[in-house]
């Protein structure tokens, strides 16, 4: 079991790495912060650099733990907290399936980062060797958890809507 969550977790933690490092530094085909924070900004999230700063920090971070086995609830849950903003923001309108840009892979991407994060690293990770995964108790990880989707909603909140044009 240790030998598949190592496996799932690089893969899946590396990937949504590289997709932060696209909001942050443009790497991989991604637009940068300038670039994310101006899309962020038509979505009504403003600062617009600032709200791409924090996804891309989310995404990388949280990846990198993620894949690594360190802290496994608090990369997990800024990677939860993100999904739940792209799919209220960009995808829930567009239906259920990714040849839409519907909510498909944000939502398989947050699930994933949820059950890794409830799961546990495994035995082959740095929150093991340091004797973390004793401390990562079911109610301590459950809230760190809640504080992701928390903090995703909250995200959610801070957006401003486009105000009509008054005539």
């Amino acid at each position: 079991m240790s030998a598949g969550l190592l496996f799932v977790r690089l893969v899946f933690g590396v990937l949504i790495a590289i997709h932060g490092t696209q909001k942050l530094f443009g790497w991989f085909g991604g637009y940068g912060l300038a670039g994310t924070g101006g899309f962020f900004e038509s979505l009504g999230f403003r600062p617009g650099r600032l709200f791409a700063l924090a996804a891309g920090l989310a995404e990388c971070g949280g990846g990198l733990l993620l894949a690594v086995g360190l802290f496994t609830p608090v990369g997990t849950a800024a990677i939860v907290s993100v999904m739940i903003v792209a799919i209220g923001t960009v995808h829930w309108r567009n239906g259920l399936l990714a040849a839409t840009n519907g909510v498909e892979l944000p939502l398989l991407y947050g699930a994933a980062a949820a059950c890794l994060g409830l799961t546990g690293p495994g035995t082959y990770s740095i929150d093991d060797a340091l004797g973390l995964t004793s401390w990562w108790t079911p109610p301590l990880t459950a809230a760190v958890m809640a504080l992701g989707v928390a903090g995703g909603f909250a995200n959610l909140a801070l957006r401003r809507r486009a105000q009509p044009a008054r005539t």
